[in-house]
């Protein structure tokens, strides 16, 4: 498909139409959110494009900004295939990818590329190499911070990916507070500070995510992104793959990333932004969402 879209976009005036028929003008449509201005509340989640290998061509398509990675200081395969399955009658799909990635460095030279075009908003989504150890997971996420700074307009903390081992348990309290204290220090020593949202996971519970929005208040984060994909597998047990490994996506992730997002939305400040995943199929689901 990635191969696909690459040959189709450069065929002459396919950027053009694809751009009409996709992207809405009406300017109802504008959000201006942690100094950003967006062309719609529409986005791009974090997992499809991580390389960043067609940031522009996904913009024609109407998305307003387009999250890339997961990204690792490292290249990485990823774990062993199979590892994406598809529950196609129940809208969702299961996957145990892994991070596989070409590298922040191979993103980056890549990036640098796409933002003199300036075509769309683009997110940074940075996490940490499978075999660094969780005690310097810490230095990973600097190193994907610093190398992207310059070329992402935001940034997005991974810490809820089920697919990485133990990297869950960084959203602990104490070692996500260091994380996050680590990242905004460097980041607020730079003349022009970037917004960092963290996401999060949908198996968390309503305790724990309390928690987690006070960690954000006290590290002066712009937001929280939810959700990230789910291990349950409530509504799929009986589906064909339904008993895979991996992170579970798609409609049955729909009601518990929303009530998540309900419940931070009633308990965090005003001026925290969440950005809503999971689930949206639809455009009703996108504005049950919002």
């Amino acid at each position: 498909m990635f191969r696909f879209i690459k040959l189709l976009f450069r065929i002459p005036g396919i950027d053009f139409l694809v751009t009409r028929i996709y992207n809405c003008p009406d300017k109802t449509l504008h959000r201006e959110i942690m100094g950003i201005k967006f062309t719609n509340p529409v986005g791009l989640a974090a997992g499809f494009d991580k390389d960043a290998l067609l940031v522009n061509e996904l913009a024609a398509f109407g998305f307003s900004f387009v999250e890339i990675g997961t990204l690792t200081p490292q290249p990485q395969p990823g774990n062993a295939k199979p590892r994406m399955f598809r529950l196609s009658d129940k809208k969702s799909l299961i996957n145990r990818m892994g991070f596989n990635n070409l590298g922040v460095t191979a993103a980056v030279a890549r990036l640098k590329v796409v933002k003199q075009e300036k075509k769309v908003i683009v997110g940074g989504n940075i996490g940490k190499n499978k075999d660094t150890p969780l005690a310097d997971a810490v230095s990973d996420y600097v190193t994907c911070f610093n190398a992207l700074f310059d070329v992402v307009d935001y940034f997005a903390i991974n810490v809820s990916s089920p697919n990485t081992q133990g990297l869950r348990s960084l959203q602990e309290k104490e070692p996500l507070t260091k994380l996050l204290e680590t990242i905004q220090q460097l980041n607020f020593s730079k003349p022009n500070p970037k917004p960092v949202l963290l996401k999060i996971a949908p198996d968390l519970s309503m305790e724990q995510i309390d928690e987690l929005v006070e960690i954000t208040r006290q590290t002066k984060l712009s937001g929280i992104i939810a959700t990230n994909t789910t291990i349950s597998r409530e509504g799929v047990e009986n589906a064909r793959f339904g008993k895979e490994a991996g992170g579970l996506s798609g409609l049955p992730l729909k009601d518990r990333s929303t009530a998540i997002i309900r419940h931070i939305r009633s308990k965090a400040e005003k001026g925290l932004v969440i950005i809503g995943v999971g689930g949206i199929i639809t455009a009703t689901d996108a504005l049950e969402k919002l």
